[in-house]
């Protein structure tokens, strides 16, 4: 699996990761499917598990845990703190809370979820900061912050550097293109795309077919192709079901050339 590295860490996560949005939340043989399709990714190298505190009430976290409780030190791990409890007392204790649901030390990646213009993003970012120099939380991240919005949080960083911004992204969801991207590609922050597939409602007609013949993927594996087309972005598709973990895993076996990317480009515009 191809790797980039996160920011300026040095640190390298999988072009393809896997997202936990609601996943936790039903039956337990759904539970057991998830539970299988994260440790297949894990498998496929796929190490880079994204989670957040909200998904599920918590749920997600736990069974991310449960996929990782073994090989923990190969996975990364990211999870996110909800916007109503950016206050610094609060960020402590969300933090706490989601360590003990993952059954972990550390959280390699925390982020916040939305902006929360309600909360002095400096008291927050102190919050943030305070969590690194205790060591539960090894670096620390943005999610649909503007490019005003994630300067601004960098700054308000006393020790720390801003290493990512978790936004949606995908061939019919571009906003970010204008200014974000060139915002984070120049600052060195990566991007992490989020409903790289929107959640599945995406037109296959719209990919050329000849395209699909050329490469020999999939739609699936054709549009998570594009979305990191791009130096500084990674992308976590939901990994609900192994079938779905093994057809993203080869997303990235070959690369589109420049010609493609912008043919493909077009077709959805």
């Amino acid at each position: 699996m191809e790797s980039r590295e996160l920011g300026r860490t040095k640190e390298r996560v999988p072009v393809i990761g896997m997202g936990t949005w609601a996943m936790g939340s039903g039956s337990a043989e759904k539970n057991k499917e998830e539970l299988m399709a994260l440790e297949k990714g894990i498998e496929l190298g796929m190490d880079f598990i994204d989670t957040a505190e909200s998904y599920g009430a918590g749920r997600s976290e736990t069974l991310v845990g449960r996929a990782i409780r073994d090989v923990r030190d190969k996975v990364f791990l990211a999870t996110k703190v909800s916007p109503e409890h950016f206050g610094y007392e609060n960020i402590m204790k969300s933090c706490q809370a989601s360590l003990e649901r993952l059954d972990v030390k550390y959280i390699d990646l925390y982020q916040l979820h939305w902006p929360n213009p309600r909360i002095n993003i400096r008291e927050t970012m102190k919050a943030m900061d305070d969590l690194v120099a205790q060591g539960k939380v090894r670096y620390i991240g943005v999610s649909n912050f503007s490019a005003e919005q994630t300067a601004e949080a960098q700054e308000s960083l006393p020790r720390s550097e801003l290493v990512s911004n978790q936004v949606r992204y995908s061939p019919n969801s571009r906003e970010i293109e204008s200014e974000l991207i060139p915002f984070c590609q120049k600052e060195k922050v990566s991007i992490i795309a989020y409903s790289p597939l929107d959640t599945g409602d995406f037109r296959i007609d719209q990919i050329p077919e000849g395209l699909l013949r050329k490469y020999d993927l999939t739609p699936v594996q054709m549009i998570l192709n594009w979305v990191v087309y791009k130096d500084g972005i990674v992308t976590i598709p939901k990994a609900g079901a192994v079938t779905h973990v093994e057809e993203n895993s080869k997303s990235v076996d070959v690369k589109l050339s420049e010609t493609d990317y912008q043919s493909l480009s077009k077709a959805f515009h």
